[in-house]
């Protein structure tokens, strides 16, 4: 009867997968970008459908390396525009996870406006939905995320708030 329930006990623990952890600041990206000539509309103005690219890439690269996995966009939330960059200026993006589930999770992107002096200007923040995905292009589970300080803390708190409400508002129809 032992050996039986070793043998099981043993079978459990090869099935059971230990769920990786990772940092937050481990996935941490910013990219800096001259705004020029063909990143303009007609305004003169960044064009916003570039800074959505520049986000999306910011993202990508912040879930793959929080996953260690390919990922895809699986939604852009929050999106606000909250002031214009012009040519030359210096747009720095700065990507972090927030939240995880299973097998998505939800990035930050803040994006500034950065003078000569160093001086940053907020002019976007986004929050995207990502999927790690395996060769199969099948969704796959993703790493912990440890959380350290109160700050963290309360991104975390924020994006299961705003994961409620998409769940909603797909319930809903919206």
């Amino acid at each position: 009867m032992r050996l039986i329930a070793k043998k099981y006990v043993k079978k459990l623990e090869e099935n059971v997968k230990v769920r990786e952890q990772r940092r937050m600041e481990e996935s941490r990206v910013e990219t800096v970008y001259i705004v020029r000539p063909n990143h303009l509309n007609a305004a003169g103005r960044l064009f916003g459908g570039m800074l959505v690219q520049w986000i999306d890439e910011a993202a990508g690269i912040v879930a793959m390396r929080h996953t260690r996995e390919n990922c895809i966009t699986a939604s852009i939330d929050n999106l606000k525009f909250i002031r214009g960059a012009y040519l030359g200026e210096h747009v720095v993006i700065i990507g972090r996870v927030t939240y995880v589930g299973n097998t998505s999770m939800e990035v930050r992107v803040d994006t500034y406006v950065e003078d000569k002096q160093g001086m940053r200007r907020p002019i976007n923040r986004a929050y995207l939905t990502m999927v790690a995905l395996d060769e199969n292009d099948h969704p796959i589970q993703v790493p912990e995320l440890i959380i350290e300080t109160e700050e963290q803390r309360g991104e975390w708190e924020a994006a299961q708030k705003r994961r409620e409400m998409r769940e909603l508002r797909r319930k809903e129809g919206f």
